[in-house]
C-alpha cells in the first residue's frame, strides 16, 4: 500500500516539532503552510457537509481544468 493511500484510508496526523531558537510564530507559519500543501484545510472544508459524488465529481473536474489552464500559462511564459 502507497504513503498516499494509507493517508487516505488513516487521515492525517501532521507534527511540527519546535527547533532550537525558533520563534513561535514561525513554526504556526510553516505548520499552517504544511497542512495547506498537504490539503488537510481543503478536506476539512469539504467535509464539513456532505456532497453527493455527483457534486464531488464536477468540483473534481472543475479544479482539474483550472489546474490545467494554470499549467498552460505557465508553459507559454
Amino acid at each position: 500500500m502507497a504513503k498516499d493511500e494509507r493517508e487516505k484510508i488513516m487521515g492525517y496526523n501532521y507534527e511540527y516539532k519546535l527547533r532550537r531558537g525558533e520563534s513561535v510564530e514561525r513554526a504556526v507559519k510553516k505548520f499552517s503552510r504544511k497542512c495547506k500543501k498537504l490539503g488537510i484545510i481543503q478536506d476539512v472544508r469539504d467535509r464539513r457537509h456532505y456532497q453527493k459524488p455527483s457534486v464531488k465529481k464536477r468540483l473534481a473536474k472543475k479544479r482539474a481544468i483550472a489546474r490545467h489552464k494554470k499549467e498552460m500559462a505557465k508553459r507559454r511564459r
